[in-house]
């Protein structure tokens, strides 16, 4: 009787739990249906990868041509300098968004003044909030030869650079300019990190005569290195994703050779060119990479920081 008692409160218990996460799961249903129609219903799409695509025709009635459009992809004219561009830009892009952001935490972390820190916190906020629609197009005034940027050059007597224009400045320029629009938004993770320290550890440095720049180094970074290990492992899985939005809002047929990159070549073969089979087969590829990446990263996060989602 005891028993049947108990697995019927048991029951009841869970049947209450079930009931309670109904409008929990009603929430989340759009947002789950928006998932599959744009992240999961596309995937039928990489079949064209393997046809010659016409869409007259349709995925049924295209002809089915192999692993031709990729071996059109790897003999496609600079494929291998597009291909080593994004690898090259999305690396500085992870190294500047990381240390960067770390440096600033560190910075704002000493500021006495809470009124100031948090006035400084809202300034290098706000440019994540922005797209690279709206900042390319302040990017082209300030950075062009009459802007404000080449300006003070001349004014310290030297000659002006043509940022967006110079195959040899225009990938430095992609790197500053996505450091300095995401590296304050980036170090909220460190600072949430350095809420985390021990004060005693301070406060037993200070005892044992260390100044502040011995403290950051030996207490604060130690304190936040696990999540700098993380940041760094997870950042790996983006290692061919140097940022379409700011290339395509800030390139020009003249910086090709430095600054085209695979997302963009597959947004002009595709669209423009209408090799939708080629421009499927460079997406997919680029995909596949990044997905042995982003298992490669969840395992060294799993070692290093003890990071896992299952």
């Amino acid at each position: 009787m005891i028993t049947t008692h108990l697995s019927r409160r048991n029951r009841g218990g869970l049947l209450g739990l079930r009931r309670q996460h109904v409008p929990l799961l009603l929430m989340l249903l759009p947002g789950f249906l928006i998932l599959i129609a744009f992240n999961y219903l596309p995937l039928l799409g990489n079949v064209i990868a393997f046809q010659k695509f016409i869409p007259t025709k349709g995925f049924l009635h295209s002809k089915w041509v192999g692993l031709d459009n990729f071996r059109a992809l790897f003999n496609y004219p600079n494929f291998g300098q597009i291909l080593y561009n994004t690898v090259s830009i999305a690396v500085m892009k992870i190294v500047m968004g990381l240390v960067v952001p770390v440096i600033f935490a560190l910075l704002l972390n000493e500021m006495r003044s809470t009124w100031g820190r948090r006035t400084l916190q809202t300034l290098v906020y706000m440019p994540h909030f922005l797209s690279w629609v709206i900042l390319g197009g302040i990017l082209v005034d300030v950075l062009s030869t009459n802007g404000i940027v080449n300006l003070a050059i001349k004014a310290l007597g030297c000659e002006p650079i043509f940022f967006l224009g110079s195959p040899e400045w225009f990938p430095f320029t992609l790197i500053i300019t996505d450091t300095w629009k995401e590296f304050g938004f980036s170090a909220i993770v460190y600072l949430a990190a350095l809420t985390g320290v021990d004060p005693a550890l301070y406060e037993a440095a200070i005892i044992d005569g260390a100044g502040r720049l011995k403290q950051t180094w030996h207490v604060t970074l130690p304190g936040i290195s696990s999540t700098i290990v993380l940041m760094a492992t997870l950042a790996l899985g983006n290692v061919l994703n140097a940022g379409f939005d700011q290339v395509y809002n800030l390139y020009s047929p003249a910086v090709y050779s430095t600054g085209d990159i695979i997302d963009t070549m597959v947004y002009r073969t595709g669209l423009l060119d209408a090799r939708y089979g080629l421009s499927t087969a460079a997406g997919m590829f680029k995909s596949c990479i990044s997905l042995v990446l982003i298992l490669t990263s969840y395992k060294l996060a799993d070692r290093f920081a003890g990071y896992r989602i299952f």
